[in-house]
């Protein structure tokens, strides 16, 4: 019975990474799917985010209607909003494939939602043609070149789980 109450505090910290990562996926028939969107990457440059904006609302095809001035998600001073919602629905309309979010290397697919205020960003999960289409991506999925140095707190809850069973295994060998 010592060690079953022993063990408690290490099973929470254990399970805590896994309980983020599922409120960052969906299931559909037994596949989880990881909800995505295209934004637009931190590092990009602003003239090249302004010539991929321009190609993404003109010759692209995006629907730019939502950041023109009075759309909802209009944002004159911050040019990588605005360009998220243009990469993000360029995507969508594309079919979800990792080459739709490039944009000669500005943009990167992300699983955090980029909504603001009220500017509601669609994602992966909402493009339907009269049925469903989520996207079917799994971890590591995107560009070769993504920034992804949104990625270091899920590799650090995962390492600390790592020691934390590594530590556990340690201490019941002691035990025994």
């Amino acid at each position: 019975m010592k060690i079953s109450l022993f063990l408690l505090p290490f099973l929470f910290t254990i399970t805590l990474p896994l309980h983020s990562l599922a409120a960052q996926s969906k299931a559909q028939n037994g596949v989880v799917s990881l909800e995505l969107w295209c934004v637009a990457k931190n590092n990009a440059d602003n003239p090249a985010l302004q010539a991929a904006l321009d190609w993404a609302c003109g010759p692209g095809g995006a629907d730019c209607s939502t950041i023109q001035q009075g759309g909802p998600c209009y944002d004159s001073q911050d040019l990588q909003k605005t360009a998220s919602f243009a990469f993000n629905d360029y995507y969508l309309k594309h079919g979800l494939a990792d080459d739709s979010c490039s944009f000669d290397n500005t943009a990167a697919l992300t699983s955090l939602n980029p909504s603001f205020d009220n500017c509601k960003f669609p994602s992966s999960f909402t493009v339907s043609n009269g049925s469903f289409v989520g996207s079917s991506a799994t971890m590591g999925v995107g560009p070769a070149s993504a920034d992804l140095s949104g990625c270091s707190r899920l590799v650090g809850r995962w390492i600390g789980a790592l020691v934390t069973v590594h530590s556990l295994i340690a201490v019941i060998i002691l035990i025994l």
